[in-house]
């Protein structure tokens, strides 16, 4: 019985090994569509356990808008599934992080605190520009409100616009590129990232579906411009999600009504305006002349 337990074993061992071996062999050849559909398929089939257990403990109805409190943890829940995932993958198809423009030294540090600074810059230029012209008005009672929450809202964005970039920008981009032009890869990857975010919230995301995709064509060239590093464009995600987040949570902005919100932005979120895509068209043309002396 002993000798027929090991032949057993020793034939599961052998099958697994051939299944491992032609799942690699398989993966390192697959075109680039279909290793960026086993990633999404991997990254939400990981995600759905989790996101029912969480879903059960905080009362949350899929019919039913999300809250910020029930938001935040499925976000972050998703979020951090993904650099494993994206490591899982980038194994099976013989690549490593620094392939997708993630290094681990000083010069990302540089260059993550230059795009976070442009970010917030952009911004403030544009918002200046709608005071300037009298489209909204700054809320001075609410300063109070933002010493306990630019710290949180920090690492929030970092962990964002790192993670979003890192999928986006390095893995997504990199695999694609592999079988399609640069140009094509970007607008595809870009086209993946705006759609996804139809997962949150569909009313307020599909007027913001353009802006979404250029904001990812502009975090495309930020990776180029950074001679194919992610720190330049999550630091500029970063400081995008920063800034907007912590000027909706501290409400320091009020729209006067003056022009249609097709300027300021469709339910408040300037990507979903002509404003915020002023702001990605002049990032994106300063970071075309960053290119040439980065």
């Amino acid at each position: 019985m002993q000798e027929v337990y090991r032949i057993f074993l020793f034939v599961l061992i052998n099958f697994f090994e051939l299944s491992v071996n032609a799942l690699l062999a398989f993966m390192e050849n697959a075109p680039a569509p279909v290793v960026a559909i086993a990633f999404l398929i991997c990254w939400i089939g990981c995600w759905l356990p989790v996101v029912t257990i969480l879903g059960i403990l905080l009362d949350w109805q899929p019919t039913k808008f999300l809250q910020p409190e029930q938001k935040m943890p499925l976000l972050v829940s998703l979020y951090l599934l993904a650099p494993p995932i994206v490591w899982g993958v980038s194994w099976l198809v013989n690549r490593s992080l620094l392939d997708y423009g993630f290094v681990g030294n000083l010069s990302i540090v540089n260059s993550l605190a230059l795009g976070f600074c442009l970010g917030v810059l952009s911004l403030a230029i544009v918002f200046s520009g709608e005071f300037g012209l009298g489209w909204c008005s700054f809320q001075n009672t609410n300063i109070k409100l933002l010493l306990p929450i630019l710290l949180p809202i920090f690492l929030i964005a970092l962990l964002v616009g790192g993670i979003e970039e890192l999928v986006f920008r390095g893995f997504l981009l990199t695999e694609l590129a592999q079988d399609y032009p640069v140009w094509l890869a970007a607008i595809i990857s870009s086209l993946i990232f705006a759609l996804l975010h139809l997962v949150w919230e569909q009313r307020e995301t599909i007027p913001q579906l353009p802006g979404l995709w250029l904001m990812g064509m502009v975090l495309v060239l930020a990776r180029f411009a950074d001679r194919g590093n992610l720190g330049l464009a999550w630091g500029l995600h970063a400081g995008w999600v920063w800034a907007i987040a912590t000027i909706d949570t501290a409400e320091l902005i009020t729209y006067t009504g003056k022009v249609s919100d097709w300027f300021t932005g469709k339910n408040k979120k300037p990507l979903a305006g002509l404003s915020g895509i002023i702001c990605l068209l002049g990032t994106g043309v300063i970071i075309w002349f960053l290119c040439k002396y980065f």
